[in-house]
C-alpha cells in the first residue's frame, strides 16, 4: 500500500511540474534503501503517459466541462475565490476538502485548480488517495486562464 501512495504522489507532482519547485527533505543517504527504490521509481515514472491526471490547456477544460458535466472545484481560499474564479466553479478550499467530500461526486469528472498547481496536486493526490478516480487537475490554473484571455466570475 505504501508503493501505490508514492507512486501516486510522485507521479501526480511530477506531471504537473511541482516536484521542480516544491522543496523537498534532505535525507540522508544512509537512511533510504537506494537501489531497490531508485530501480522501482525509475520504471514507474517512465511509464507514466504525459498528460498523467492533467488537463493542459484551456480548450480542453472547457470541452470536458461542457460535454461530460465535469465539476470544477478551485481549491483557493474563499477570498481568493471570491476575487475572481473560473465560471462555475465551486469554493472548496484545500485545508476543507475532506471535509467536504459530500460535495464531491465520484460519477462524473472532477477537475482542480488553483492559482499556480501546486495546491491542485496536493488536493488531486488527497482524493486519489481515497479512491476517487474520476479527478483530475488543470495545472495551468486561474492564472493559464486568465493568460488566455477567459472570463472570470465573481
Amino acid at each position: 500500500m505504501k508503493k501505490f501512495f508514492l507512486r501516486l504522489l510522485l507521479g501526480t507532482l511530477l506531471s504537473l511540474g511541482i516536484l521542480a519547485i516544491a522543496p523537498m527533505p534532505v535525507i540522508a543517504v544512509g537512511t533510504m534503501p537506494q537501489a531497490p527504490l531508485s530501480a522501482e521509481l525509475d520504471i514507474f515514472l517512465t511509464s507514466l503517459p504525459r498528460d498523467y491526471y492533467t488537463i493542459t490547456n484551456t480548450e480542453a477544460l472547457k470541452s470536458i466541462v461542457k460535454k461530460d458535466n465535469a465539476l470544477l472545484i478551485d481549491v483557493r481560499q474563499p477570498s481568493e475565490y471570491t476575487s475572481g474564479h473560473i465560471p462555475n466553479a465551486i469554493n472548496i478550499s484545500l485545508q476543507t476538502l475532506t471535509a467536504n467530500l459530500d460535495k464531491i461526486p465520484k460519477d462524473r469528472p472532477v477537475i482542480l485548480y488553483c492559482t499556480t498547481g501546486y495546491r491542485t496536486a496536493m488536493g488531486v493526490m488527497t482524493l486519489q488517495m481515497l479512491e476517487y478516480t474520476n479527478v483530475r487537475a488543470f495545472p495551468p490554473s486561474i492564472q493559464g486562464w486568465k493568460a488566455a484571455g477567459e472570463p472570470l466570475e465573481k
